[in-house]
């Protein structure tokens, strides 16, 4: 009887030191975490801080992938290497402007090409040097719209900076509620805008979060800008919003000439859910008539800016080379002439 009582009293001790080991251990690197989260606070602004953070989360990631994205979205960090526009997505939309462009050349009155009808694209709107057309969206009672047009009257790079420019566009658009950068990724310098937007009455605001990314072909004498929807842990959703969570925009721009002089055709792609209850035949006629008004605001705050020498950012200014951007992860460099931007 006092042999099992003297045991399990030694099994009752060690338990309790193994116990008072583990507290401390528990202890000491809770404490090294928090030394180390003091040491990069001070030395590191808050968006440095979330970018090393997300890139320990995407290390992480590649060895525990459903876990990993399940702690991210726990954590509140946003993973940029799933939510990035991708170098395909960019090639696919100038791919999409050349073959309109085709047909353009090919015929006087691009609304009644075969290849565009067979394809499941209709036409819905036509007038000089304007196009616009739609197609249903598989399973969803929206439509995609595509519209082609050109301006002579403007440049390139006025157009693409006025659509980039965050601070002008409040100027502008009236119907701008909000327009912020909330994040950028160091890396690429690609960026989460959120945008919130009135929406006409009895209908409440909208908001959006996306990612978008834009690349100038020099060689090619193109440029793209592409948006798609997003879920940012810094932009919840809010009573103040309905959030649209479905969205993604296309821009090509192909220069008759240069970046630089007067002249260029474009191609934009989009689509959106905005969540209404109104009949399909609504929304149709809302994002068909709204489209060309909006398409006639930038091209109306373009020439104001070339005008009146409004102050905007160079977005063509902001220059890395392809290769800057995928050496380090794929050992991949673009070809010459190649940039890409935020």
């Amino acid at each position: 009887m006092w042999p099992r009582r003297r045991a399990d009293k030694q099994r009752k001790t060690m338990f309790s030191l193994l116990a008072n080991q583990c507290s401390f251990v528990t202890g000491q690197r809770l404490r090294r975490a928090c030394q180390i989260g003091e040491l990069y606070s001070n030395l590191y602004a808050e968006n440095t801080r979330w970018s090393l953070v997300g890139s320990f989360w995407y290390r992480f990631q590649n060895k525990h992938c459903k876990v990993g994205k399940l702690v991210a979205a726990l954590a509140g960090i946003f993973m940029w290497e799933d939510e990035k526009i991708r170098d395909e997505e960019i090639r696919r939309s100038a791919e999409e402007l050349q073959m309109m462009e085709q047909i353009k050349n090919q015929t006087p009155c691009p609304a009644k090409t075969p290849g565009q009808q067979d394809s499941g694209w209709e036409i819905v709107m036509e007038k000089k040097n304007f196009w616009v057309w739609r197609k249903p969206i598989l399973n969803s009672h929206l439509y995609e719209y595509r519209v082609l047009g050109t301006y002579n009257d403007i440049t390139p790079r006025q157009f693409f900076n006025v659509q980039l420019d965050t601070e002008y566009r409040k100027k502008w658009d009236s119907l701008v509620i909000k327009l912020d950068v909330v994040d950028r990724d160091a890396s690429t310098g690609t960026e989460v805008v959120h945008w919130a937007t009135h929406f006409p009455y009895p209908m409440y605001s909208r908001d959006y979060v996306y990612v978008r990314r834009y690349d100038v072909d020099v060689e090619k004498n193109l440029m793209v800008l592409f948006s798609r929807a997003v879920e940012h842990p810094l932009v919840p959703e809010t009573k103040d919003f309905v959030r649209v969570h479905s969205y993604q925009s296309q821009m090509v721009i192909r220069p008759h000439r240069s970046f630089d002089e007067n002249g260029f055709d474009y191609l934009l792609t989009y689509r959106d859910d905005p969540q209404t209850a109104i009949p399909r035949y609504c929304v149709s006629w809302m994002v068909s008539s709204g489209m060309p008004d909006f398409l006639e605001k930038l091209h109306a705050a373009a020439l104001r800016a070339r005008n009146q020498e409004v102050g905007m950012q160079d977005y063509m200014s902001m220059v890395k080379p392809m290769q800057e951007f995928h050496s380090a992860d794929t050992g991949r460099a673009g070809g010459p002439g190649r940039m890409e931007y935020a």
